[in-house]
């Protein structure tokens, strides 16, 4: 038999009519495709949520590196030029955090107040993330206060209204002393992810270091690098050395360590269950090919006859194995991509549908992915290593579970088969 025989006696068997065993391996690749769809999708749902939450992490909220000085903050002032001035590093802002209570016209609420330097803002990274919702994300003057979407809601503050923001500071004999500081809002804003803004009261650096305790705040510089995911690692021990042992240097990495952690284990717990489910359409194909090897059992016994080896005739039906993988599941990933690159459009269309039969029992829009828990909008993000690494492996398991049939056919006895017809 020619070495290309059991190919194209495999694609056949796969493309021809369905009693000639084609229902059999077209209805494997079918189940193949149909479960590699919910697995791309998932991939790119989960690559996207974890990368949109890390980026506004990165870009709103802790920065890609921060320097302290717990000795004597007053220096960080001093070295942030120094900073500025390394090749890669994007921006330096000095930044004071501590945490008050707002008091407005509809109640009060605990705050966490972020005092920064309004260039801050200006950042592009920080454009890119940030949403105003109403007013102006920028603070001209001490007065101005930038406050988070649902701290605002929660206020029921509106632009231009005035809050009060108490603060405590320590007196020399350790007692608290409360004071009350009134602002102006001139701008409700958003991360796109309510889990990091919620609590969001910013205001300028000058009033923070007016209003807040150095004893019970913390001040630090933030910096931003050019490739955070690559070069944030590598600057950390550079600015350790440039700046001397008096100050601590930290990569966004350590700075949210265990949240990091906890995304890259749920990925990888989704890439384990991803795997199983292969395995399970896997079965499929030895279940197709096994039932291919006893219909076609009078073709075995005539290509025995004429010639064919045992490894010859196993070889056609891993052939088959090999082509029913690689067609379900080129379509299952093709469609998941499909889908998955349109993740937004239809759950924005899922959700209109199922809020017109929410209004007729009078209940509020449905939203599939609540902004308390979830990104308002999913970023699309395809890792074609991961796509290309399921890929390999829904056809690796697709031989290999058809490798025990594939053998039996192969030491199939000719005369037995043909007395039987």
């Amino acid at each position: 038999m020619r070495s290309m025989a059991p190919f194209f006696i495999a694609l056949r068997y796969l493309l021809g009519r369905a009693h000639e065993g084609g229902r059999y391996l077209r209805g494997a690749a079918t189940g193949i495709a149909l479960s590699l769809v919910p697995i791309i999708v998932t991939l790119i749902v989960a690559d996207g949520m974890i990368w949109g939450i890390t980026d506004r992490y990165l870009e709103l909220g802790t920065g890609h590196i921060q320097v302290y000085n717990f000795r004597n903050t007053s220096k960080l002032d001093a070295v942030a030029p120094l900073i500025g001035a390394i090749e890669g590093v994007r921006g330096v802002w000095a930044e004071q955090h501590g945490l008050g209570v707002l008091v407005g016209k509809q109640g009060k609420t605990g705050a966490s107040i972020r005092a920064l330097e309004p260039s801050f803002w200006e950042d592009p990274g920080s454009r890119a993330y940030l949403l105003t919702v109403a007013g102006e994300a920028r603070i001209a003057s001490e007065e101005d206060l930038l406050l988070g979407e649902a701290l605002a809601r929660s206020l029921k503050a509106d632009i231009g209204d005035t809050v009060r923001l108490m603060t405590v500071r320590l007196d020399a004999a350790g007692r608290t002393i409360p004071r009350m500081s009134p602002f102006r809002v001139r701008g409700i804003i958003s991360s796109g992810y309510r889990e990091l803004d919620a609590l969001w009261c910013i205001i300028s650096y000058e009033a923070g270091k007016r209003i807040l305790s150095p004893d019970l705040s913390s001040t630090y510089l933030m910096v931003k690098v050019q490739d955070p995911y690559r070069k944030a690692d590598a600057m950390a021990p550079f600015l350790n050395d440039l700046l001397g042992r008096e100050y601590r240097v930290y990569t966004w990495k350590e700075l949210q360590q265990a949240q990091y952690r906890s995304y890259e284990s749920t990925r990888q717990l989704l890439l384990f269950i991803m795997a199983l489910i292969v395995l399970v359409a896997a079965v499929n194909v030895s279940s197709a090919t096994s039932m291919l090897v006893i219909e076609r059992q009078r073709d075995i016994a005539v290509l025995k006859s004429a010639g064919a080896s045992p490894a010859a005739t196993s070889g056609i039906f891993l052939w088959g194995s090999l082509l029913t993988g690689l067609t379900g599941g080129s379509i299952g990933i093709g469609l998941g991509l499909l889908l998955g690159a349109n993740i937004n459009g239809i759950i924005h269309g899922l959700e209109g549908i199922l809020s017109v039969f929410s209004q007729v029992f009078h209940k509020e829009p449905v939203k599939i992915l609540d902004p308390g828990y979830y990104l308002e909008s999913i970023p699309i993000i395809i890792d074609w290593t991961a796509v290309a690494l399921i890929g390999v492996f829904t056809v690796l398991s697709s031989i290999f579970a058809s490798w025990i049939p594939a053998r039996r056919a192969g030491k199939l006895r000719p005369l037995e088969i043909l007395r039987k017809y």
